[in-house]
């Protein structure tokens, strides 16, 4: 076969992967009957969480009121491979953030397999966590001071940074410092967005309502690089290994946190307690590297819990 068909093969293998790496992205947001279903980590590769038969927590409000109704109730995101992804077709959650979700419930004395994922979206978390509507989150949730004024923080569970991702076959982008002249695609109106715009000037710019079309364009040609936080950047690596790969080192920090409502103190300590625990035992490297970890990234050390003081 000629150079020239050779990579016009390739080419037409990456379309059509990109196109079905789409679809399913667009499935799971749409949730529409029939559709295909979403890769998801493999079940026997994820931990078995043992269930705290013996826990109390009665000087939580949340955790009483989840208790009587004999489940939990924890908002997640769709959408995000391997972290927190809704299969279409079963409604089944799957995914990192999915997983420590479930390692959480355990400690708190509920069978995982009983909790009810709620979707909620990115703008609607803290009024979700205020109105009782969830007991607590776990979907990407970045820590920081102003966040701390309306809900409560367990964690964090991740170090998460922007980070770029790029074909495999590219050889030229190891880090931000390479992006001049090359086409770059992020969400318009994010941070990621904008610290490329503002740090590296020389970079191209494009936006797009969702990273799923930023992906689509990276498999396709029409884009050099996609940048958002690192740990959704896996996600998508982890969906076609062969095709992407996250380089370099993140250049920013975003602890992904547990969102509890603010005055919840007693569970906002449980749960921290819950992390140290599960981090301690093993079963946070095994969701890590059952999800996440199938990008080809290890496993890495756990950020230390932030016990901040009652609110």
């Amino acid at each position: 076969m000629s150079r020239t068909n050779s990579l016009r093969t390739g080419r037409g293998r990456r379309t059509a992967l990109a196109l079905g790496l789409l679809l399913a992205v667009l499935a799971a947001a749409c949730g529409k009957e029939g559709s295909p279903p979403v890769k998801g980590p493999k079940a026997e590769a994820l931990p078995v969480y043992q269930v705290d038969q013996g826990f109390q927590l009665p000087e939580s409000a949340t955790w009483r009121k989840a208790q009587r109704r004999g489940y939990l109730i924890v908002g997640a995101k769709e959408d995000q491979p391997y972290l927190g992804e809704k299969d279409p077709a079963s409604g089944v959650y799957s995914g990192f953030d999915i997983e420590i979700a479930r390692m959480m419930a355990a400690s708190l004395g509920f069978e995982p397999k009983t909790i009810r994922f709620r979707t909620i979206a990115s703008a609607n978390r803290e009024t979700a966590l205020q109105n009782g509507q969830i007991d607590y989150y776990v979907g990407t949730y970045t820590i920081n001071d102003m966040r701390k004024k309306l809900v409560g923080f367990a964690g964090p569970y991740y170090m998460a940074g922007q980070g770029l991702l790029v074909r495999t076959d590219e050889d030229d982008i190891n880090g931000p410092q390479d992006l001049a002249g090359k086409t770059v695609c992020s969400a318009a109106g994010t941070t990621p967005y904008q610290r490329i715009a503002e740090e590296y000037p020389k970079a191209v710019l494009v936006a797009y309502d969702t990273y799923s079309v930023c992906v689509d364009n990276l498999l396709t040609y029409q884009v050099d690089a996609v940048t958002t936080d690192d740990a959704i950047l896996l996600g998508f690596a982890a969906k076609a290994p062969d095709e992407m790969k996250v380089v370099g080192k993140s250049f920013s920090e975003e602890p992904y946190g547990i969102g509890v409502a603010r005055s919840d103190n007693a569970l906002r300590f449980a749960l921290d307690d819950a992390l140290e625990a599960n981090e301690k035992n093993g079963n946070w490297k095994k969701a890590f590297e059952a999800t996440l970890g199938l990008s080809g990234v290890p496993a890495p050390t756990p950020p230390p819990i932030d016990r901040y003081p009652a609110n």
